[in-house]
């Protein structure tokens, strides 16, 4: 069974399509990128994925359950998604520690000596044991990116959402992020993210798929997408990012 079926789904934003009839599946253990012009969708799939916008049609299942119904417990169905924004979203004045057991505690009702311990442990294998008490106004932009991947990874979610989580770091920073992507990968964690870093792209996921004007207009595994795309507007979008240096 997939961990995510993403079945004819459209969203409008006043009378423009913003996602027109997606079809996407996600299997276990597997990473799938979504890559495509600014304005393509793909943040706004995402947020539909984690129910922070509502579909206009379609249906998107989470383990076999329709996750878009209406009548489903938004709150229950995000406890099994982990999603993290470009901007780290961390609270200014708790510590990195109360940061990342705070959902654990509240909304999992995990015990709080259990809870730190797991933040614990979560923090010395990325990085930040020596951070523990540090407030986010007193980390870097890289540190503050892998503290907000480390509190989503908090609530053992099913599935990890991970949205351009590298656009808003200078270049240097990118590197330290990418490493835990890297790890979660080989660690087996099923994840969707959006990205314009090709090279990562490339290096982790097992399908890549092209949006374009809210359409996913192509997928497969990346080394056909990026040598042997069948689209026009791949090979436009992906001549341009070449160009660019993003890979």
């Amino acid at each position: 069974m997939s961990v995510l079926s993403i079945d004819g789904v459209w969203k409008f934003f006043g009378g423009h399509a913003v996602l027109r009839g997606i079809d996407l599946d996600v299997r276990p253990h597997e990473v799938v990128t979504l890559i495509g012009a600014s304005g393509s969708g793909k943040s706004t799939l995402l947020r539909c994925v984690n129910l922070l916008e509502t579909v206009d049609d379609g249906t998107i299942h989470l383990d076999g359950d329709e996750i878009t119904d209406p009548r489903v417990n938004v709150d229950e169905v995000r406890t099994r998604l982990g999603i993290v924004f470009q901007a780290f979203n961390l609270f200014p004045h708790m510590t990195v520690l109360d940061n990342v057991t705070l959902a654990p505690r509240q909304v999992h009702r995990v015990a709080r000596e259990q809870a730190e311990e797991q933040a614990h442990d979560l923090l010395a294998r990325f990085g930040l044991a020596d951070k523990v008490r540090a407030y986010p106004d007193q980390l870097s932009g890289g540190q503050q990116q892998r503290v907000a991947i480390i509190r989503a990874l908090a609530t053992q979610p099913r599935l990890m959402l991970l949205d351009e989580v590298t656009s808003a770091l200078d270049p240097q920073l990118v590197v330290e992020v990418l490493g835990i992507i890297r790890e979660l990968k080989d660690a087996g964690m099923t994840m969707i993210l959006t990205t314009h870093e090709m090279g990562i792209c490339r290096e982790i996921s097992d399908t890549v798929c092209f949006l374009d004007e809210g359409v996913l207009l192509e997928k497969g595994p990346p080394e056909k997408i990026f040598s042997e795309p069948e689209n026009a507007r791949t090979r436009e979008f992906l001549r341009s990012v070449l160009d660019s240096g993003r890979f």
